[in-house]
């Protein structure tokens, strides 16, 4: 069996032990949650498979797009910190967009997140995406109805054209129940370094829980399409789902190790002729840390 193939079947051994079942997702019962030592050490095997199909993906000059939805608080930003922690940011970035501009709002709705689209080599990995227009945007009437029925009409095209172009686009949506999320949002309230990820427009997301299900709903309806299917994860647990997302992705992907091989380290040059200049013409940082009272 080669390494790669290795690797896969641990991906599966570590899913059937620390995963829940197909038959535990539906029942009431909480998996077993695995633990921190196990996490990280499953983690890191991952990140290191991450790194080899970062390679491949800039050797190869692939064009890859992945797409993270979800409800507020299921896990999206974590995930895509876990994705790209130990990735060359030039090859693998981040799109998280604001609020459109008013110029923005009269484009063609697509026509914002066009330019964020990977190059040769690149992965692109968007924090909520062009979907606003059938969740947030439909929901708390941020379009009109012609809007948004022109949108389920022709994202499906959209994402054919993006594919039919040699795009590999792969579309997540992190699933979280109600009572998980509703003990995520009360963490966040009380914990001042989490307070900035709340606006008045999620927690107003919160109390509309029956219309973005609607809204999910019929946005599945027409955009989980054989080309472009919809990825659902059981996000109540959030390490799981970490797990589970990238061992996924990686699956999507056939890939070789590009490893380079160590480098070797030259010998450092003489400093012959080299005069340092002096400590005191250099501007340093006040020294805060380590404070007596630290040692």
């Amino acid at each position: 069996m080669s390494k790669k193939n290795d690797k896969k079947s641990s991906r599966a051994k570590a899913a059937d032990e620390h995963e829940p079942s197909t038959a535990q997702n539906r029942s009431d019962k909480k998996p077993k949650k695995i633990k921190r030592e196990a996490y990280e050490r499953e983690l890191e095997k991952l990140q290191t498979e991450l790194v080899e199909l970062q390679e491949w993906i800039k050797h190869k000059g692939l064009k890859v797009v992945v797409i993270f939805e979800g409800r507020d608080t299921a896990g999206k930003g974590g995930t895509i910190k876990r994705i790209t922690e130990r990735l060359n940011p030039r090859v693998v970035r981040v799109v998280a967009l604001g609020v459109p501009t008013e110029k923005e709002k009269t484009q063609w709705y697509f026509q914002r997140y066009v330019p964020h689209l990977p190059a040769a080599g690149e992965m692109v990995l968007f924090d909520r995406s062009w979907y606003n227009r059938a969740g947030v945007d439909r929901v708390m009437g941020f379009c009109t109805d012609d809007e948004y029925w022109e949108f389920l009409r022709s994202c499906p095209e959209f994402e054919r054209m993006l594919v039919r172009s040699g795009i590999i686009l792969i579309k997540y949506w992190l699933s979280v129940s109600d009572d998980e999320q509703e003990r995520r949002f009360r963490a966040r309230i009380n914990d001042p370094l989490r307070r900035w990820k709340l606006s008045p427009m999620d927690v107003e997301s919160y109390a509309r829980w029956v219309d973005y299900s609607r809204a999910k709903d019929q946005m599945f309806k027409y955009t989980d399409i054989k080309q472009v299917p919809w990825y659902n994860v059981n996000a109540d647990i959030k390490k799981h789902a970490r797990l589970n997302v990238i061992s996924h992705l990686l699956s999507m992907i056939p890939y070789q190790e590009l490893t380079p091989d160590p480098f070797k380290m030259p010998d450092r040059q003489d400093d012959v002729g080299y005069v340092r200049p002096p400590f005191e013409d250099v501007t340093f940082i006040p020294e805060v840390y380590p404070r007596p009272e630290d040692i």
